[in-house]
Protein backbone atom coordinates (compact mmCIF):
# COMPACT_ATOMS: atom_id res chain seq x y z
CA UNK A 1 0.00 0.00 0.00
CA UNK A 2 2.86 2.32 0.96
CA UNK A 3 4.73 1.81 -2.22
CA UNK A 4 1.46 2.16 -4.37
CA UNK A 5 0.96 5.56 -2.37
CA UNK A 6 4.52 6.56 -3.55
CA UNK A 7 4.70 5.88 -6.87
CA UNK A 8 1.21 7.42 -7.55
CA UNK A 9 2.99 10.52 -5.69
CA UNK A 10 5.78 10.25 -8.12
CA UNK A 11 3.37 10.16 -11.00
CA UNK A 12 1.47 13.14 -10.57
CA UNK A 13 4.59 15.13 -9.62
CA UNK A 14 5.96 13.93 -12.90
CA UNK A 15 2.76 14.93 -14.59
CA UNK A 16 2.70 18.45 -13.10
CA UNK A 17 6.53 19.26 -14.26
CA UNK A 18 6.00 17.86 -17.82
CA UNK A 19 4.15 21.23 -19.27
CA UNK A 20 6.79 23.52 -16.84
CA UNK A 21 9.58 23.22 -19.42
CA UNK A 22 11.30 26.18 -20.86
CA UNK A 23 12.45 26.00 -24.19
CA UNK A 24 15.07 27.98 -25.37
CA UNK A 25 14.38 29.71 -28.81
CA UNK A 26 16.13 31.76 -31.95
CA UNK A 27 13.47 34.19 -33.33
CA UNK A 28 14.13 36.11 -36.32
CA UNK A 29 15.04 39.93 -35.07
CA UNK A 30 13.00 41.43 -38.17
CA UNK A 31 10.03 40.33 -36.89
CA UNK A 32 10.03 42.03 -33.85
CA UNK A 33 10.36 45.30 -35.41
CA UNK A 34 12.71 48.31 -36.33
CA UNK A 35 15.64 48.12 -33.70
CA UNK A 36 16.68 51.85 -34.62
CA UNK A 37 13.08 53.33 -33.66
CA UNK A 38 13.08 55.01 -30.18
CA UNK A 39 15.38 58.00 -30.50
CA UNK A 40 18.49 55.70 -29.65
CA UNK A 41 19.36 53.37 -32.14
CA UNK A 42 20.70 49.73 -31.12
CA UNK A 43 22.69 47.36 -33.56
CA UNK A 44 22.65 44.16 -32.67
CA UNK A 45 25.99 41.44 -33.74
CA UNK A 46 27.99 42.97 -36.36
CA UNK A 47 25.46 45.61 -37.53
CA UNK A 48 27.43 48.21 -39.92
CA UNK A 49 27.10 51.52 -37.93
CA UNK A 50 28.84 54.61 -37.99
CA UNK A 51 32.54 55.45 -36.67
CA UNK A 52 32.58 55.25 -32.72
CA UNK A 53 34.25 58.52 -31.40
CA UNK A 54 33.90 57.29 -27.76
CA UNK A 55 33.18 54.09 -25.63
CA UNK A 56 31.08 54.88 -22.41
CA UNK A 57 31.21 51.36 -21.12
CA UNK A 58 28.96 48.01 -21.48
CA UNK A 59 25.94 47.38 -20.26
CA UNK A 60 23.56 44.21 -19.46
CA UNK A 61 19.98 43.90 -18.41
CA UNK A 62 17.79 40.55 -17.71
CA UNK A 63 13.85 40.91 -18.71
CA UNK A 64 11.33 38.55 -17.55
CA UNK A 65 7.62 38.91 -18.53
CA UNK A 66 4.95 37.31 -17.99
CA UNK A 67 3.16 35.08 -20.73
CA UNK A 68 -0.01 36.11 -21.49
CA UNK A 69 -1.98 34.42 -23.91
CA UNK A 70 0.23 35.57 -26.68
CA UNK A 71 2.31 32.71 -28.93
CA UNK A 72 5.94 31.92 -27.99
CA UNK A 73 7.17 33.91 -30.70
CA UNK A 74 5.02 37.60 -29.52
CA UNK A 75 5.98 36.92 -25.98
CA UNK A 76 9.76 37.00 -26.38
CA UNK A 77 9.13 40.05 -29.09
CA UNK A 78 7.54 41.48 -25.76
CA UNK A 79 10.25 40.54 -23.95
CA UNK A 80 13.05 41.78 -26.07
CA UNK A 81 11.54 45.62 -26.56
CA UNK A 82 11.41 45.46 -23.05
CA UNK A 83 15.08 44.75 -22.96
CA UNK A 84 15.72 47.29 -25.82
CA UNK A 85 13.70 49.90 -23.92
CA UNK A 86 16.08 49.54 -20.88
CA UNK A 87 19.20 49.39 -23.46
CA UNK A 88 18.08 53.04 -24.45
CA UNK A 89 17.12 54.50 -21.49
CA UNK A 90 20.98 53.57 -20.09
CA UNK A 91 22.15 55.07 -23.52
CA UNK A 92 20.38 58.40 -22.89
CA UNK A 93 21.14 58.12 -18.99
CA UNK A 94 25.44 58.07 -19.72
CA UNK A 95 24.80 60.62 -23.10
CA UNK A 96 25.18 57.54 -25.47
CA UNK A 97 23.94 58.02 -28.73
CA UNK A 98 23.96 54.20 -29.69
CA UNK A 99 23.95 50.85 -28.61
CA UNK A 100 26.33 48.72 -30.08
CA UNK A 101 27.39 44.88 -30.53
CA UNK A 102 24.11 44.08 -28.86
CA UNK A 103 24.10 40.05 -27.98
CA UNK A 104 21.32 38.49 -26.11
CA UNK A 105 21.48 35.20 -24.28
CA UNK A 106 19.01 33.03 -21.73
CA UNK A 107 21.28 31.09 -19.88
CA UNK A 108 24.22 29.48 -21.55
CA UNK A 109 22.46 29.80 -25.02
CA UNK A 110 23.98 33.79 -26.14
CA UNK A 111 23.62 34.78 -30.08
CA UNK A 112 25.51 37.28 -31.07
CA UNK A 113 23.85 37.30 -34.30
CA UNK A 114 22.35 40.42 -36.09
CA UNK A 115 19.67 38.43 -37.67
CA UNK A 116 18.19 36.14 -34.82
CA UNK A 117 17.75 36.68 -30.66
CA UNK A 118 18.15 33.86 -28.21
CA UNK A 119 15.00 33.96 -25.68
CA UNK A 120 13.38 31.08 -23.34
CA UNK A 121 9.96 30.62 -22.96
CA UNK A 122 7.44 28.45 -20.79
CA UNK A 123 4.00 28.39 -20.72
CA UNK A 124 4.09 31.48 -18.00
CA UNK A 125 7.09 33.46 -18.90
CA UNK A 126 9.35 34.48 -21.05
CA UNK A 127 12.95 35.95 -20.63
CA UNK A 128 15.97 37.18 -22.18
CA UNK A 129 19.37 39.19 -21.29
CA UNK A 130 20.65 41.28 -23.00
CA UNK A 131 24.09 43.06 -23.33
CA UNK A 132 25.79 46.06 -25.42
CA UNK A 133 28.28 48.97 -25.97
CA UNK A 134 26.94 52.46 -24.80
CA UNK A 135 29.07 54.04 -27.29
CA UNK A 136 29.02 57.52 -29.19
CA UNK A 137 28.95 57.46 -32.72
CA UNK A 138 29.80 60.20 -35.43
CA UNK A 139 27.55 62.16 -36.73
CA UNK A 140 26.49 61.96 -40.09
Amino acid sequence: MKRVFVLGALAVVVLTQAGCATDVKSVPLAAAGGQSRGGVPVYFGQQSHPAVTARLGDVSFSVRIARKVASPDDACHEALAEAVQKLRAAARERNANAVIDVSTRFHSTESNSSTDFTCGVSPSAAAIAVNGQLVVLEAN
